[in-house]
């Protein structure tokens, strides 16, 4: 057969001919795909705007009932002075509980792994934090602190404290105990191996537990917003949610609602790309493979 040696095998010209088109195959595939990741959601989202709009439209809804997309975006930009400050208080409470929630989280995780009675003593407590809901909670902290920015911290930290917690304290347990027995062997102290392979080999579950206490710590602080109901100069965005709505200023509801939604999105983004910066190199998550 032309083409085939005796032995059945291809000559090396083809061969290479053939993985040359395999290579523009997969080149192809991988530029679509990069396309297709920022476009698809453009487009789904650029059509539910229309289907707003147009629904708006159809059925002749008010605008105290459903704003039109245009109305929310005019809102927006009009009202934007006082929704940009509200914003940045939501965001010092946000930022703030999650600071704290990452020192308190990886502290008490790494007392956790040095110590298996102190991880039998406190980790039921920080279980029964994270299955009680915050919005029960939240009135008894106003009710008991003075300061309702304090009083705002400690119910975003509540919400945002648990996953770095339980994520920090899985990744430490997780290291290689053939590892750990090897780092005995040659004599290491329990900080050098916490510090050279447990604290390594807990940074993904970390990262991992890192974006999910992000978005929660903006849940946190809006909810704790909701149940303080601060006002004037400490008011977030919560507040201007409830304002609006005793107003029937939808619009403006809507508004202060897609900026809370484009917070989070980012905090998620930035989380994200801390943790690829981090991992890219050396983790199996991050690295990028030909197949």
């Amino acid at each position: 057969m032309h083409g085939i040696d005796e032995q059945g095998v291809l000559p090396a010209k083809a061969s290479g001919a053939e993985i040359d088109q395999a290579e523009i195959r997969r080149a192809r595939m991988e530029k679509r795909d990069r396309i297709a990741r920022w476009l698809l959601p453009v487009i789904v989202m650029a059509l539910s705007v229309y289907m707003w709009d147009r629904i708006c439209v159809w059925n002749a809804i008010p605008h105290y009932i459903l704003p039109r997309p245009g109305l929310v975006f005019e809102t927006l930009i009009k009202d934007w002075p006082i929704l940009y400050g509200s914003l940045l208080v939501t965001l010092k409470i946000t930022f703030g509980a999650l600071a704290i929630a990452i020192v308190g989280g990886v502290g008490l995780a790494i007392l956790f792994a040095l110590s298996k009675w102190v991880e039998m003593s406190f980790f039921p407590y920080a279980v029964i934090l994270q299955v009680t809901p915050i919005i029960v909670i939240a009135p008894l902290i106003f009710i008991y602190v003075d300061s309702k920015i304090a009083g705002l911290l400690i119910c975003a930290w509540i919400v945002a404290f648990f996953p770095i917690l339980s994520n920090t304290t899985l990744g430490l347990n997780s290291a290689d105990h053939n590892l750990r027995n090897l780092m005995q062997l040659y004599g290491a102290s329990t900080w050098q191996t916490l510090w050279h392979l447990r604290l390594p080999t807990s940074l993904p579950y970390f990262l991992s537990g890192l974006k999910v206490a992000g978005g929660l710590s903006l849940i946190g602080a809006v909810v704790a917003e909701f149940v303080a109901g601060t006002g004037g100069v400490g008011s977030g965005l919560a507040f201007r949610i409830l304002e609006a709505s005793y107003r029937l200023n939808i619009p403006r509801m809507f508004a202060a609602i897609i900026l809370i939604s484009l917070s989070g999105i980012l905090i998620f983004m930035t989380m994200s790309l801390i943790s690829h910066l981090l991992l890219r190199k050396w983790h199996e998550s991050a690295l990028k493979r030909e197949n």
